[in-house]
C-alpha cells in the first residue's frame, strides 16, 4: 500500500458511536468504508448508510467475523461498548489490524479486571495473535486517549514536574448508551453496596490512562490508587431516556492517581453529571482540563465547540459532538497504525502525525 492509497476499513458496530463513525469514514481522505459488521440480527442485510440515517452507501451490514476476513480489509475498526476479544484474535491472526475504542489503553486493566476465560492475560492473547498474523492492535478514544496526550504534551516546556492531572468535566446527560449508565449504577440508590464495585470494573481502564501518561514521563509507579465522591439526586430525574430517582446515583467525582512514595504523581479524573440536582454537585466546566505543578505551573482548557451552523436544537446533534471527538482520535491514527510494527501499540509508541486531523481541502 503506497501512502495515496486510501485504507480499507471494515466497522464493527453501530452504537451511539459507530453511527457517526460511519460518516466520518466515508469523508475522511485516507479511508474507504468497505464492510460493516453489526450484531443484530435486524441490521444484517441492510445498507449501512441505511441503518445509520443517511442515504444508502453501498455496504451492506455483515454478521459473521468470516465474512470480516474474507473481505480482506486493511483494518478492523471496533466501536462497541464493550470489547469482544474472541472478534480482535480472528482478524488478528488473519492479518487484519485491530484500532479499537472499547476499554483499551495499556492493557492493565483487561488483564487485571478481565481475566480471560482460559486464564491468561488478555494482552498476551493478543499479543500472541498480532505476531501470528504480522498485525497490529492499538486502543484510542477521547477519554481515556487524546486526553492523556494533552496532558502529556503540556509538560513539553515545564521543568521539575511535581504532578500531572488531566480531568474530564463534563454533563453526561447527552451520551445516550443506557448500558454504559447501568453498569456503573447511575439510578441505583446512591448507598447500595454494588455501585463501588460496578463503578471501579467499568472505569478502571482510566488507570491505563495513568500508566500511559508514566510511561511516556520515564516515571514508575507504585500503585494507581482509585477514589470516588457519589452525588445523590435531590429530586425524581426524567431524562426521557434515563430516569434517575430521588436518593439515587446522579454524578459522580472519580480519581485515579498515579503514586510514587505514596504521593500522586500523575492523575486522571471523571468528574461526570448526569444532573446538576445532587448533593454533592460539582461544577461542571464541559471540557478536559489539564493542570501541570512544576516549573512554570500550566492550566490548559480543551473546549469543544461545534462547528459553524450546527444545529444545537436536536439533543442527538448534541450528542454526536461527544462521538465525533471520541471516534476521531481513532479514524485519525490509522493509516500510522497501518504502517506501525506489528504488536500492541500504544500512544507513547506513535508518531506525532498519529494526532493530527486532516484538512477539509
Amino acid at each position: 500500500m503506497t501512502t495515496t492509497d486510501r485504507i480499507r476499513v471494515f466497522q464493527v458496530a453501530t452504537g451511539n458511536l459507530g453511527t457517526e463513525m460511519i460518516g466520518r469514514i466515508r469523508s475522511h481522505p485516507d479511508l474507504e468504508l468497505v464492510g460493516l459488521h453489526c450484531y443484530t440480527a435486524d441490521k444484517i442485510g441492510r445498507d449501512a448508510g441505511e441503518i445509520v440515517g443517511l442515504d444508502p452507501i453501498g455496504v451492506t451490514a455483515t454478521g459473521t467475523v468470516d465474512e470480516i476476513i474474507a473481505a480482506r480489509p486493511d483494518v478492523v475498526t471496533f466501536h462497541g461498548v464493550f470489547p469482544d476479544e474472541d472478534l480482535y484474535v480472528a482478524v488478528l491472526e488473519a492479518g487484519i489490524n485491530v484500532v479499537t475504542t472499547a476499554d483499551w489503553i495499556t492493557g492493565f486493566h483487561r488483564d487485571t479486571n478481565h481475566p480471560h476465560p482460559s486464564g491468561r492475560k488478555v494482552s498476551d492473547i493478543i499479543a500472541a495473535a498480532c505476531a501470528k498474523g504480522d498485525a497490529t492492535f492499538y486502543g484510542t478514544g477521547m477519554n481515556p486517549g487524546l486526553a492523556q496526550i494533552l496532558g502529556i504534551v503540556h509538560t513539553a516546556d515545564v521543568a521539575d514536574i511535581e504532578n500531572v492531572t488531566v480531568t474530564e468535566s463534563v454533563d453526561v446527560s447527552c451520551h445516550h448508551s443506557v448500558d454504559t449508565w447501568k453498569a456503573v449504577g447511575y439510578g441505583l440508590p446512591v448507598d447500595d453496596p454494588s455501585i463501588p464495585d460496578s463503578l471501579y470494573k467499568y472505569t478502571a481502564v482510566f488507570a491505563d490512562s495513568v500508566y500511559l501518561m508514566a510511561d511516556a514521563f520515564d516515571l514508575e509507579l507504585d500503585e494507581v490508587a482509585f477514589s470516588y465522591e457519589l452525588g445523590a439526586c435531590t429530586k425524581d430525574v426524567d431524562l426521557g431516556w434515563y430516569q434517575l430517582p430521588e436518593g439515587s446515583l446522579g454524578g459522580s467525582y472519580i480519581k485515579y492517581q498515579g503514586m510514587v512514595d505514596g504521593v500522586a504523581r500523575v492523575e486522571s479524573h471523571l468528574e461526570w453529571q448526569m444532573t446538576p440536582h445532587t448533593d454533592p454537585s460539582w461544577n461542571i466546566q464541559a471540557c478536559y482540563i489539564t493542570q501541570v505543578t512544576g516549573d512554570p505551573n500550566i492550566y490548559s482548557k480543551h473546549m469543544i465547540f461545534p462547528r459553524r451552523g450546527f444545529d444545537l436544537s436536536k439533543p442527538e446533534n448534541f450528542a454526536s459532538i461527544g462521538m465525533t471527538v471520541t471516534g476521531l482520535p481513532a479514524l485519525n491514527s490509522i493509516r500510522s497504525v497501518v504502517a506501525a510494527a506489528p504488536g500492541i501499540v500504544t500512544s507513547a509508541d506513535l508518531p506525532l502525525r498519529s494526532f493530527a486531523g486532516r484538512f477539509a481541502i
